[in-house]
């Protein structure tokens, strides 16, 4: 199973940097694989996000996703709904002193021959996904 995670510590309170990260259509901002994203419908758990990602070559794959946990300043989650892979994911926000540490977790089961095919590829995926968040403390902290 493709898993990835990772955390820093960002040098904004939790409410903001949960506040930023929740607005799912400022992913563009940070996330570098996003090419479009928009609000579906919903607010909080339940909430539908239609997004594109750079696929094989470039090119636009769907990723779709749902909001399955919503405790602001603490934690988000969601589910994808849409797309050949349907990871999972959480945020989770944590006072540090003065700041916050965001901890990023992504993980997607796969079919024996998902996985065969297109493990190495799912797994890079994540790993740059949850890297961005390196880009996310730059932004909220600039």
């Amino acid at each position: 199973m493709p898993s990835a995670s990772n955390s820093i510590t960002i040098a904004r309170s939790p409410s903001d940097v949960f506040a930023f990260v929740a607005d799912g259509t400022n992913a563009r901002q940070w996330r570098p694989g996003v090419l479009d994203i928009a609000l579906e419908s919903g607010q909080g758990i339940g909430a539908t996000y239609r997004q594109g990602v750079k696929g094989p070559g470039g090119r636009r794959v769907a990723a779709d996703y749902e909001v399955t946990a919503w405790e602001p300043g603490r934690r988000l989650a969601f589910r994808a709904i849409a797309g050949p892979v349907r990871p999972t994911g959480e945020y989770r926000f944590e006072p540090a002193g003065s700041g916050t540490t965001v901890t990023f977790s992504l993980q997607a089961e796969l079919s024996f021959l998902k996985r065969l095919v297109m493990g190495g590829a799912v797994q890079g995926s994540m790993d740059a996904e949850v890297a961005a968040l390196a880009k996310l403390k730059s932004i909220l902290e600039a």
